[in-house]
């Protein structure tokens, strides 16, 4: 898919791009890839529907960003704080667990009837970038729909992301 039309965010030339095939977010400043990162998308693969547990494709952008500042390993639930830092024996003690750790980059989709209103809705089905526990690998789809990245990375990546910058997540 060619990034005519998405290489220009909201937000000045600044914009990611998540590549679901490699399982890589490239963080862009106009053409040039000024960062790389391995994530981790959907276990279920792409695609767009609620309650899917898929990780959706599409034009998006950051509408949200939470836990500026937050502690590395800061667990959220409901994007707030809930005041645990995850540690070996949290994480032991709740191994079921979703964890939703140390910033949440919270996306809405741009593409009406593809990613956005109805049951296909990116915002209304909370997707997020976020921390994971660092056992999780990267660069293999084990995630519920999210993109998962390192707690240090999504710190990284965070400190670049204004709200309306672009994300193109695609195959």
């Amino acid at each position: 898919m060619s990034n005519t039309g998405y290489s220009r965010g909201v937000v000045g030339d600044r914009w990611v791009r998540v590549d679901l095939s490699k399982q890589l977010l490239e963080l862009y400043d106009g053409p040039r890839v000024v960062a790389r990162y391995a994530v981790s998308t959907a276990a279920k693969g792409p695609g767009e529907h609620a309650g899917s547990e898929q990780t959706p494709r599409g034009a998006h952008e950051v509408a949200e960003l939470i836990g500026d500042g937050a502690p590395l390993g800061a667990v959220f639930a409901a994007r707030e704080p809930t005041g645990e830092i995850l540690t070996p024996q949290l994480h032991a003690a709740n191994p079921d667990r979703d964890w939703i750790l140390t910033r949440v980059v919270w996306l809405s989709g741009l593409e009406e009837g593809r990613n956005r209103s109805g049951d296909c809705d990116s915002h209304d089905r909370y997707i997020y970038i976020h921390g994971t526990p660092d056992d999780q690998p990267m660069g293999e789809p084990r995630s519920h729909g999210c993109i998962r990245m390192r707690n240090e990375e999504v710190i990284e990546l965070f400190a670049q992301l204004e709200r309306g910058v672009r994300v193109l997540i695609e195959e």
